[in-house]
């Protein structure tokens, strides 16, 4: 390699010069107010101008919408509306409020397509609003998210690392890295809300992940963090003849057994508390599944989980990755914008491409990585990969 003079700038190759350059022709015609009011005014460019225009204020009210959700779910419309169209002065009455903020509430939650008005000055459920019926766990997560606003009022402190933030007290087990001391870890009360939390949001995405790849084509699952045992039991159903392993920390597998037992599985399950970052997996089974598990550690921390799930497999056994991955199309906000500040907030991690996750397991030993569809990959994709 020729050395480059000292105080000469190094030279892009040609078709990264001619990119840069046109990316900044671009930015100085967008940015300038005559072609801004030609575009919004022009027959062949207004729809593009006000859509972006759109796009714009919708990041900048973002948090407004937000709040009106959050207003939705502690009012519990969904509820009031469950069984049809209501008038304003009824729901009025039902939420405590009077029937002028009721308008506005409701005149808000319509704009979001929670509820949509009806004739006579009535309202029903929309679209949005009916679909969290039938998933509850939506407004758990709407309601524990007061947590992430509040440890998003100061981003660039967050950015900074200069934040105490709630989350990384509500999930214990963000201080649980390699070097921290075992009598470090948060005491066992302290498990039950994220617990339960998990436990809520698990069954609908555990189908997704089972149709994917189907339980019914091995012999024992190992579920790590597997939390209480929501996607084991799932597997259960699928596969009547699949033995069941679970691994999490201590009190977390304690509350698995206990919620195993009562759906009646005490026969099939054998519940192990542990750290991977102190102690080996249990061996025995031919597939280890990690369900949002990667995404929450640092590259250190997940390197260390790979190679432990690695040890503990047969040759021959597989690896299933399922959790929300960066990159994903049509939901590369949620993987970027909503983990990757959701889980600077809890403490560490990050949703990682395929590739990415591709390296960290060719550097655990994994080979024949496969990225696999699943029904609804927003909430999750699915990776499997083989031990030989």
């Amino acid at each position: 390699m020729t050395a480059q003079a000292p105080g000469r700038p190094v030279m892009a190759d040609s078709a990264s010069g001619w990119r840069d350059s046109l990316i900044g022709l671009r930015n100085r015609v967008i940015r300038n107010p005559r072609f801004q009011r030609w575009a919004a005014a022009s027959p062949f460019t207004r729809f593009i101008a006000r859509r972006r225009a759109r796009a714009l204020f919708d990041l900048c009210a973002g948090f407004v919408y937000s709040q009106v959700l959050v207003a939705f779910v502690q009012l519990r419309l969904c509820d009031h509306l469950a069984d049809g169209p209501r008038s304003v002065e009824a729901l009025a009455r039902l939420t405590d409020l009077t029937p002028e903020a009721a308008t506005r509430l409701l005149r808000a939650a319509a704009s979001l397509r929670l509820v949509r008005p009806m004739p006579g000055g009535r309202y029903a459920l929309d679209d949005l609003g009916a679909s969290m019926i039938g998933n509850p766990s939506v407004a758990a997560f709407i309601a524990h998210h007061e947590l992430l606003y509040d440890d998003l009022r100061d981003p660039v402190a967050l950015l900074r690392g200069q934040t105490q933030t709630r989350l990384s007290q509500f999930w214990p087990y963000a201080g649980d890295r390699p070097k921290t001391p075992p009598g470090a870890q948060a005491q066992p009360e302290s498990y039950a809300g994220y617990s339960a939390l998990m436990a809520q949001s698990q069954a609908l995405l555990a189908q997704d992940i089972l149709e994917a790849w189907p339980m019914t084509r091995h012999r024992c699952l190992l579920d790590v963090g597997g939390g209480e045992g929501v996607f084991i039991a799932e597997a259960a159903a699928q596969a009547p003849n699949l033995q069941l392993k679970l691994f999490d920390l201590p009190p977390v597998a304690a509350r698995a057994q206990e919620a195993l037992v009562r759906r009646g599985l005490a026969n099939r399950v054998e519940c192990v508390g542990g750290s991977f970052l102190r102690a080996p997996l249990p061996h025995g089974a031919d597939i280890i599944s990690l369900v949002r598990i990667v995404h929450d550690h640092d590259d250190e921390s997940a390197l260390a989980l790979l190679r432990a799930v690695h040890a503990a497999l047969p040759s021959g056994g597989t690896l299933l990755i399922a959790e929300p991955m960066a990159g994903t199309p049509g939901a590369e906000p949620i993987g970027d914008a909503y983990f990757g500040f959701y889980l600077l907030a809890m403490g560490r991690g990050h949703a990682r491409r395929p590739d990415e996750l591709n390296q960290l397991l060719l550097s655990a030993g994994f080979t024949q990585m496969r990225v696999l569809s699943t029904r609804r990959p927003l909430l999750a994709m699915a990776m499997v990969a083989k031990k030989l």
